[in-house]
């Protein structure tokens, strides 16, 4: 038994449901609803003290932390691989994947959002020109190095989706969301839609999601 706790439009949950989806895992979702600040209860603290998402327990072992937990996922079911078979090509991709999870990602969360709004007083509109601020050149910065990159697809390192797909879709939807300027990075909107195209990538998105909210 797998189970995935997590929140429809949680990047880091979206990242693992794409990772199951492509290694053909079976799984439970069990939402932890942010919006209603579930994730600050006592119960969700007693499993994940952060008060973060996504949790994966499987087999009466409970694993926090999307990267973690995306490698784990990558060493039990090796087929296929989420990461290149060299492994300066594993650095490689593990690099650009790290641009997003560790550089774009965590600043634009929504515990980070919510602070710059409330202690910046700028509500929504400071919330908004935060996110793209950094999502922006973050993403930027990716298009340099991923187009330097020799391809024969769309996808960023080899014929398939892999680890920087994974990190990537996720990031996009968030730019989308917040009326970020991709003009400058054709090579990451090419790979995006190249890979949602993907029945893995299809079913793992936000909307496709029981839990899935229409009006924001």
């Amino acid at each position: 038994m797998t189970t995935l706790y997590g929140y429809w439009r949680s990047s880091a949950a979206y990242r693992l449901r794409i990772a199951l989806n492509m290694k053909g895992v079976a799984y439970d979702q069990i939402t932890v609803n942010l919006k209603e600040g579930e994730q600050n209860g006592e119960a969700w603290r007693a499993i994940q003290p952060q008060g973060l998402v996504p949790v994966l327990k499987h087999e009466g072992e409970t694993f926090l932390q999307s990267p973690a937990i995306l490698e784990w996922i990558d060493e039990t079911w090796p087929d296929p691989a989420l990461l290149p078979s060299d492994p300066s090509a594993r650095c490689t991709v593990r690099g650009w994947a790290s641009i997003i999870g560790c550089d774009i990602h965590p600043v634009q969360n929504l515990r980070i959002l919510k602070a710059v709004a409330a202690e910046g007083g700028t509500g929504f509109e400071g919330m908004k020109a935060w996110a793209q601020r950094w999502i922006q050149s973050g993403l930027e910065s990716l298009e340099v190095l991923v187009a330097a990159h020799d391809r024969t697809t769309p996808f960023l390192h080899g014929d398939q989706p892999g680890m920087t797909e994974i990190y990537l879709v996720p990031q996009m939807y968030n730019a989308r969301r917040w009326g970020a300027d991709l003009s400058n990075c054709p090579t990451l909107v090419a790979a995006d839609e190249a890979a949602r195209a993907l029945p893995a990538f299809a079913a793992a998105a936000p909307e496709a999601q029981p839990d899935a909210e229409a009006d924001v």
